[in-house]
This record gives C-alpha cells, structure tokens and sequence, in this order.
C-alpha cells in the first residue's frame, strides 16, 4: 500500500507502447485519404465542374472521363482541367453585335431592382453572377425581367448589359 504524498516508482507506472508508423500501402491510403497529388475524387470533381455527382459518374461509365485505378474512383486532374476547358465554352452571343470588348458572358437575368432612377440586374452567366447597376430607364428600354437572355460585357470597371433585339 503506498502512503500519502509518495510516488510510486516507475516500475508501479504503466508504460506506454511505442507509436508504430504505419506504411502508406493502398489500404491506408483508401482509409485515410491521403491520395496521389493532382488526383480528384468524383464530389470534388464535381463541385469544380458545377455539375452533380451523378453526372461525373455518367461520364465515367461513357469513357468521357478517365480514372486513376484506385479505389474509391480518382480522376486525374489534367484530365479534369480539360473537361473543365469543354464545358467552359461560351454559347453564341444572341446580340449579334460586334464589340471591342473581350470579356462577354452570355446569361439569364435572375433579379432586376429597380429603386428610383437607378436599376440593379443580376444575371447568371455559367458559374457565375455578375451584378450591373444602371439606370431605371435602361433597365426597361432593355426589357430587363427574370428569365430574359443578355449579355454582359466588361471593360476595366464598367459592366455593360446588352439584350438581343425582337
């Protein structure tokens, strides 16, 4: 029995095992995620490309997207980047107008606010929003309305809404 404000000795101690490193083999890297580098699994290959998990899995299956080998499913991310590359291709500008500017994204309107003399449209071009703020007047000489077709054009700061004619 030990008495009051004595240490036992270290033989009395319960020693502790020493931490064994495990190997990186396969099944380690399965449990515990540590993958090649530039390697994507379907959810976050498809949070990058915007498109549901489904739809990596139905390019999979249809030889559109190649995979790694490894279990669960890896896509290697070049070729990732050129799938990304594909679907980032532009639909034609409904304008018809010619424009110096490059930065053209076509999309739908999904709000127009219009507040005194000022209007504020946001459209939804791909993966992105893009917000313009302009006159009342433009905004309704332009139609302007949730699910109308236009195109913004960017150049330096200014952000130009333009909406196909008929």
């Amino acid at each position: 029995m030990l008495s009051r404000g004595v240490l036992p000795s270290e033989d009395l101690l319960p020693r502790r095992r020493p931490r064994l490193r495990r190997r990186r083999t396969a099944r380690t890297t399965a449990r515990y995620g540590r993958r090649m580098p530039n390697t994507f699994r379907i959810s976050a290959a498809a949070r990058l490309l915007g498109v549901s998990d489904d739809t990596v899995r139905r390019w999979i299956d249809q030889g559109v997207l190649p995979t790694t080998g490894a279990s669960p499913v890896e896509i290697p991310g070049a070729a990732l980047a050129e799938r990304a590359v594909a679907l980032a291709d532009e639909p034609d500008d409904p304008t018809g107008v010619a424009s110096s500017a490059r930065n053209r994204f076509v999309g739908i309107v999904t709000r127009v606010q219009i507040d005194g003399v000022m209007a504020q449209v946001d459209l939804q071009c791909g993966p992105h929003r893009v917000v313009s703020l302009m006159s009342a007047e433009a905004a309704e000489e332009l139609a302007l309305e949730p699910g109308a077709l236009a195109v913004a054009s960017m150049k330096a700061t200014v952000v130009t809404v333009e909406a196909p004619r008929g």
